[in-house]
């Protein structure tokens, strides 16, 4: 089986998916090749970019026939970048007769997508017929594709993380006179609503609910960040840690209270499931998969996309009531050891490579 997915070392939500499928028990039944595509992790030149993207279904096809691949699993987004350039190893895939794992992580729905262009609906549902199996993260893609594409199989698989690591974490409880401890760490991009959070920091200031936000990742916005937090003067309450993983993430975990994640598009974030694992709730909006994992009051609060006023409430209900956050806390745990295991989505994919691996023709 061919994974395909940007490079594995990436910072980046399909790069931990990956690598999750392939420490997962998956590879006790198949034997499992990384392929890389995109261009998160590479450092290149235009020419190379391009030579790559030229090159890329070749060197798909090579590799299936090498290999003498029976399945190749494109972990992809619907958006325009994406789509165009993952259909050409798709019809790499099927043109040497393997069958094809089409799995979107987030982006536009098919409907958004095509934006009721009729020549590009028909293209969309074109192509979409041509895995053999769609997967979906979220319960609003899993309605949205089923009614887009009626007939074909589409498959719901939530992410799952090995949790076990985030279970010794061991939660440092804040005063309930500190600040309240809020943290993030992901891509510095401007979808992920970083801005909404440093504006919705000093109205609750203004409130005089004090909160301290500790940013983990790198990114375009990092800069411009740092000049927001500045420029609202929240420079002693904002600190940028830069890029967090291993022992330095387990740390940032144990010293916080919230996990905040205003983005205005998601699949269903890693970092969501790792900071709940290790019993912190989240401040998020509704968008991807995150009403399927989080439910408000339970594991955290929901806020409205592009809107720090709704931040700021959210912030003053969570720190006049640390009790809700410990209760918190012991939920957050709890929904990810019994719904969001890396055994779990091991075992869901094996199951669907099995089905593939059956079909006749």
């Amino acid at each position: 089986m061919i994974m395909l997915g940007p490079h594995r070392d990436a910072i980046s939500g399909v790069s931990a998916h990956i690598n999750g499928l392939l420490a997962s028990r998956l590879g006790e039944d198949f034997s499992l090749v990384h392929f890389e595509v995109g261009s998160e992790g590479r450092s290149e030149s235009g020419i190379g970019r391009l030579a790559r993207l030229v090159l890329g279904p070749l060197r798909l096809t090579i590799a299936i026939l090498r290999c003498r691949a029976r399945i190749v699993h494109l972990n992809t987004s619907l958006n325009a970048r994406a789509f165009w350039r993952d259909l050409a190893f798709m019809f790499a895939a099927k043109a040497c007769g393997a069958r094809v794992v089409y799995q979107v992580h987030g982006g536009a729905l098919p409907q958004q997508f095509a934006a009721r262009r009729r020549l590009l609906t028909v293209l969309l549902r074109w192509t979409l017929r041509v895995p053999d199996v769609i997967v979906v993260l979220a319960s609003v893609e899993h309605y949205a594709y089923r009614d887009f594409l009626p007939g074909r199989q589409i498959v719901l698989l939530p992410n799952g993380i090995d949790w076990t690591p985030y279970a010794n974490v061991t939660r440092h409880d804040g005063d309930a006179a500190a600040p309240l401890r809020l943290v993030y760490f992901g891509r510095l991009a401007k979808e992920k609503g970083l801005y909404d959070v440093l504006e919705g920091l000093r109205l609750a200031r203004v409130r005089g609910v004090r909160a301290r936000l500790v940013i983990g990742g790198s990114g375009s916005e990092e800069e411009r960040l740092m000049q927001s937090a500045r420029d609202l003067g929240l420079i002693g309450d904002v600190v940028f840690a830069g890029p967090v993983s291993g022992e330095s993430k387990m740390r940032l975990l144990s010293n916080a209270d919230v996990f905040v994640l205003a983005s205005y598009d998601e699949g269903l974030p890693y970092a969501l499931l790792e900071s709940m694992a290790a019993g912190v709730p989240v401040l998020a909006t509704r968008v991807g998969a995150i009403p399927d994992v989080v439910v408000e009051g339970v594991h955290g609060l929901f806020v409205n996309r592009r809107d720090p006023i709704s931040i700021a409430q959210a912030l003053i209900k969570l720190a006049s009531d640390r009790a809700l956050l410990g209760r918190m806390s012991m939920a957050c745990r709890r929904q990810i050891a019994t719904g969001y295991s890396l055994d779990r989505i091991g075992g869901d994919f094996a199951r669907v490579y099995h089905e593939l691996c059956a079909l006749k023709g």
